[in-house]
């Protein structure tokens, strides 16, 4: 097990080019089960995350060939069973996603429950009901879902709770349906979006997405194509409040602006001064430092909970008092306490952190407990006093490709060592 050992304080200064969404190459790899010829994707991440997808698809038969410039081919057609074991879903929450795939192409899936982030309650249980209202018959027993099908018919289905892989789950199925599919409070993410797109660009009939209510129209087959995953969103905000916190000028380059227009709301809120392109965001805080500011977190298009830890530590380095309010999960503030080893002035109330901006925060051993909250120490280890130890950064391999490398770019004092 490794850790990064941060010697704060060093103004972030230059340009790095932002990676491939996470949340969208996992669903878009599970998507490639859809297709009846071999699947090109483009911009794949090198992260813990898709080499574990990549593992499960590979268990089951699927033929994976890495290629140059960070593209994968998957061969679907190779596909020996439909069972993803509890040994590879415990690792990683998204591994659920192959539930619907499996079950429209193939009438059969046994899918682990899945693992992932300790950050509160995400059940499946909106994925299971949705998928009997197409007709399958699904069993939940000894830790698996046991779900069948002849092939599965069209239906309109209401979540009751705006969920992103659920969302995915039932589109990816709804594709092969027989019949018209209506998903209503669908998720509105950009990683739905991508999705979307692969799967129209395999052959599927989609409209709406995007929006609160995406309509499907199956189809009998889907065929392989050529996909490249968008830009990270969560990656490009994190870097963002890197550059803002340390007092810098840094330009991430591959990013996509309109997906981030609430997180880069707040940091104009916060001061920041922003130049934004079409696929580039400058931040220019050189000797400036940021306001602190209020915000809740909420499904997109609002702000997103998995940067509202990096905010948690503007907060603490900023002028001025904010109180930070989460409505996604009811467990993600475990970051607080390890900040308030830094220094940090947090009292989390509930489900709202309020913090008080302090000068400085101090060097210090912290161990990380989910992803966003790795990245959230990893940032107030750069802009604390003296140097900071984070442990347990498996969490951050999950989610962020090479970020080492990526913030010694930009000239922070960071090295990853032997824990």
């Amino acid at each position: 097990m490794d850790k990064l050992l941060i010697e704060g304080g060093k103004p972030l200064e230059g340009s790095i080019r932002i990676s491939g969404a996470k949340n969208s190459v996992l669903p878009i790899l599970a998507s490639a089960l859809l297709a009846d010829s071999p699947v090109t994707i483009h911009n794949v991440p090198h992260l813990n995350d898709v080499t574990t997808m990549m593992n499960l698809l590979g268990s089951m038969g699927a033929e994976l060939t890495l290629g140059d410039k960070m593209s994968i081919e998957i061969d679907p057609t190779t596909l020996k069973d439909c069972i993803a074991p509890y040994e590879l879903v415990k690792t990683m929450r998204a591994s659920i996603l192959v539930l619907g795939p499996l079950l429209a192409r193939f009438g059969y899936a046994e899918v682990s429950l899945p693992g992932g982030c300790a950050i509160g309650s995400r059940p499946v249980n909106l994925h299971i009901e949705g998928l009997r209202a197409m007709g399958a018959e699904i069993d939940v027993e000894n830790g698996y879902i046991k779900a069948s099908c002849k092939r599965l018919k069209g239906a309109r289905i209401l979540m009751e709770t705006v969920t992103v892989t659920g969302t995915e789950n039932l589109m990816m199925a709804a594709a092969l349906a027989e019949g018209v599919s209506v998903l209503e409070n669908a998720a509105r993410e950009p990683e739905v979006v991508d999705l979307a797109k692969m799967l129209i660009k395999m052959g599927a009939h989609i409209e709406g997405a995007g929006t609160d209510t995406i309509t499907i129209e199956g189809v009998e087959k889907l065929k392989g194509t050529q996909f490249r995953v968008s830009a990270d969103r969560i990656e490009t905000g994190t870097f963002l409040v890197a550059g803002a916190i340390s007092r810098g000028k840094i330009t991430v380059k591959d990013a996509d602006p309109e997906s981030l227009e609430a997180v880069l709301n707040k940091l104009e809120q916060a001061g920041v001064d922003l130049n934004v392109g079409k696929d580039w965001i400058e931040v220019d805080m050189r000797n400036k430092r940021p306001k602190a500011i209020d915000l809740k977190t909420a499904p997109y298009p609002a702000f997103p909970t998995d940067m509202q830890a990096q905010f948690c530590v503007l907060n603490s380095v900023a002028e001025g008092a904010g109180a930070i309010t989460e409505t996604v999960f009811e467990n993600r503030f475990m970051h607080a306490q390890e900040l308030q080893r830094m220094g940090a002035d947090i009292h989390v109330e509930g489900n709202t952190a309020f913090i008080k901006g302090i000068d400085h925060l101090n060097g210090a051993p912290v161990m990380a407990t989910d992803l966003r909250a790795s990245a959230s120490l990893i940032l107030a280890g750069l802009v604390a006093v003296g140097e900071t130890n984070v442990h347990r950064i498996y969490h951050i391999d999950r989610g962020y490709e090479r970020i080492e490398e990526k913030l010694a770019q930009l000239g922070a004092r960071i090295q990853r060592l032997p824990d």
